[in-house]
């Protein structure tokens, strides 16, 4: 609804009220009011506090213009938003309907091409590109975005494309590092602390969890899931789901062992360790099926985050 109403609306200022939200009589003009006052572009954690005998207390914070830097060979489209401190490079592109978030860069001859959010302090290396239509036979032209969020570095030659269906978005999380030439297509889905080398390819639909990392020159097949905290090795060829917490490599790719320079990386406690090898051993080394793997886990393993979340993705792995 956010999004539906953001594309027609008119006027200086958007004002957000979630359904649990109360307002007094007011209210927004009184906002408005102190926008106007202090030159404000925004005005963000609004708090109403109310107390018995009508007394209020308004806290405002008030973010202040501070003009991007934009190169004058560079084009910006009149409807892209751009935050403060942004930077963008000789010859850049940024098209319609984009935002791009504070502090981020964008160096020269990259092109944010179309109905794309990113948050703040990215940085587009040269030539990347982002938010182009979808390589995809199904795609009609509908609206479709590119989501990404914080800290992320997109190195040289990237492509990230826009979602195949109406209202339906690409997404990529925070803090994530695509090396020279990675492509990303339409519908993936990635979270945070995520690494993908050079000149590896994800197909459409494919979703990668937190601080999963994929070495160089990999294929991703459409619609696969790669596991938190697992390792791609590089040319490696990926059409089935990979667990967390394991290595895949090989083409095809067969797993190898538990990641364990991963699991000490994001400080994996000894106790839990134990508990994803006995896990990994019920998978993969028992000559179970998959569901009698799963009920011998849930039977046997202590339950920590780590091993509920193994849990839900085998549950709910289809490929």
């Amino acid at each position: 609804a956010r999004k539906s109403g953001l594309e027609v609306a008119r006027g200086e200022y958007v004002f957000y009220l979630d359904g649990d939200d109360f307002l007094e009589k007011n209210a927004i003009s009184e906002l408005y009011s102190e926008a106007i006052k202090r030159n404000a572009d925004y005005i963000i954690r609004i708090r109403l506090l109310f107390y018995y005998g009508g007394n209020r207390i308004m806290e405002l914070k008030v973010i202040k213009r501070v003009n991007p830097e934009i190169h004058p060979s560079a084009i910006v489209d009149p409807t892209a938003v751009l935050h403060k401190n942004v930077i963008v490079g000789p010859y850049a592109v940024i098209g319609p309907n984009c935002e791009i978030g504070e502090g981020s860069i964008i160096d020269a001859h990259a092109v944010i091409a179309a109905h794309t959010r990113m948050g703040k302090n990215n940085h587009i290396f040269p030539h990347a590109v982002i938010g182009e239509e979808p390589q995809d036979l199904k795609f009609q032209g509908e609206f479709s975005t590119v989501v990404i969020g914080d800290f992320n570095s997109i190195r040289e030659y990237c492509t990230i494309h826009r979602a195949t269906g109406e209202n339906q978005e690409t997404r990529i999380g925070s803090y994530n590092m695509f090396q020279a030439y990675v492509h990303i297509a339409h519908n993936c889905n990635l979270g945070d602390h995520i690494v993908i080398s050079s000149f590896s390819g994800l197909a459409g639909h494919v979703t990668i969890e937190d601080r999963a990392v994929i070495g160089g020159m990999s294929g991703i097949h459409q619609f696969v899931k790669i596991g938190a905290g697992s390792m791609v090795g590089g040319v490696s060829k990926i059409v089935q789901d990979v667990c967390p917490f394991v290595i895949v490599d090989g083409n095809p790719a067969r797993v190898i062992g538990l990641n364990s320079v991963g699991l000490a990386r994001n400080h994996i406690t000894a106790e839990v360790k134990k508990e994803l090898k006995r896990a990994f051993k019920l998978i993969f080394r028992s000559g179970l099926k998959l569901d009698d793997a799963i009920h011998e886990m849930e039977q046997e393993l202590s339950s920590t985050p780590e091993i509920e979340h193994l849990l839900a993705f085998l549950r709910n792995s289809d490929r």
